[in-house]
């Protein structure tokens, strides 16, 4: 699917191409190339003059197929996240095409920044339609967004290292953890994050020879816009590394507590097998059919064996108790 932006009076008004109407290609300030097939890039090569890269050629991990100048138009190709409020985010390469006065966009994926931007896309100022105040814009929300993805990934392990650290505070507390699922919990909250965290790097790299290539170009504003780009991706970056050494903390750190309940458990057969093996020895003993057996004939032996079987089981049981084993 192929959806242009065209600025008008009223702002600016997005218009999906048809057969109808391919020769609004030339007019658009922004073109967006949603899951395009080969014919629809044939259509934007063919008015634009420009090669569009396939899916093959977007996902290569090449910086130079990723960056690069081609004649008058830069291409640059960042790894962005998408549906990172489900349980199965994806993660997918976009391409940015920046050609004098107008923007392609080629992406398989659907990601949030794209949705935000575009509903706040007609608040731009009127006379400054720019192609690249377009690219600064996405890149902005693309920033902002990555920045709300690790800010969730950060809540939800700081939930977990209370469940785990301080179950009587947390919210779970009258029911038992389960071990298992919070496993799978922090791993699915630390891929989320290792996503974020590829991204930042590729929207790092993109910024940089963006702004290498085109910043002379671009005004005061939007120079001090790039500027603050790279700052928070760096900062974001720095951010995203701890999340990576939490996520190890915290699986380290559960697998201990599966250890120690595990021991616990094997703690509390042990001593029962240490309490019951004397009195199962004495009544293996009288359990026995010898003939000659002194004690057989006791009159008292019966009660006199159940009290030493009680009492044999007792006193271990109130030494463990003395040594705080239980």
């Amino acid at each position: 699917m192929i959806v242009i932006y065209i600025p008008n009076q009223s702002g600016i008004q997005p218009v999906v191409i048809n057969q109808e109407n391919q020769a609004l290609l030339k007019d658009a300030l922004w073109i967006d190339l949603l899951s395009p097939t080969r014919a629809e890039e044939e259509l934007v090569e063919k008015y634009l003059a420009v090669n569009i890269p396939t899916k093959e050629e977007m996902v290569e991990i090449e910086l130079s197929s990723r960056l690069y100048k081609e004649n008058s138009a830069l291409f640059m190709t960042a790894t962005m996240v998408a549906q990172s409020e489900s349980t199965e985010p994806k993660i997918d390469a976009v391409t940015f095409i920046l050609i004098e006065k107008q923007l392609i966009t080629i992406r398989y994926i659907e990601p949030h920044s794209f949705k935000f931007f575009i509903s706040h896309l007609n608040r731009l100022d009127i006379k400054e339609y720019k192609a690249e105040k377009i690219l600064v814009g996405l890149l902005e929300a693309t920033t902002d967004r990555l920045a709300d993805i690790l800010e969730k990934v950060s809540h939800k392990f700081d939930e977990i290292s209370q469940m785990i650290f301080r179950p009587s505070e947390s919210k779970q507390k009258s029911t038992r953890l389960n071990y298992q699922l919070l496993l799978q919990d922090i791993g699915a909250n630390g891929d989320l994050g290792t996503k974020a965290r590829e991204s930042l790097v590729s929207c790092n790299r993109l910024v940089s020879f963006f702004d290498q290539t085109y910043y002379q170009k671009l005004d005061q504003d939007l120079q001090s816009r790039l500027k603050i780009i790279m700052n928070d991706i760096n900062s974001l970056s720095d951010y995203a590394m701890f999340i990576s050494s939490k996520v190890n903390f915290l699986l380290d750190a559960t697998l201990g507590m599966v250890n120690i309940e595990q021991n616990n458990i094997i703690k509390i057969f042990s001593v029962a097998a240490v309490v019951f093996l004397p009195p199962t020895l004495i009544a293996s003993i009288y359990g026995m059919n010898f003939e000659y057996m002194p004690e057989l004939h006791w009159a008292v032996g019966y009660p006199i064996v159940i009290v030493l079987m009680i009492l044999s089981a007792w006193l271990p049981y109130q030494y463990f108790k003395k040594k705080k084993w239980l």
